[in-house]
């Protein structure tokens, strides 16, 4: 299976309480903080919702 590495880069002040929960189960904390994954669909889903404060590409 694939796999992707998502990185914050933005801060998830003044965001939603779903938004900041979908950070915490990708595991990403501090800005900057980088975490691979693989290429699930519900991986994909959750970065699909919070693809506003991350970014993705492929491992």
């Amino acid at each position: 299976m694939a796999k992707i590495k998502v990185t914050k880069v933005k801060s998830a002040i003044n965001r939603t309480k779903r938004q900041k929960l979908t950070l915490e189960a990708l595991g990403l904390n501090k800005i900057g903080q980088v975490k691979e994954h693989e290429a699930t669909s519900s991986i994909l889903g959750m970065v699909k919702k919070v693809e506003h404060l991350v970014s993705v590409e492929e491992a």
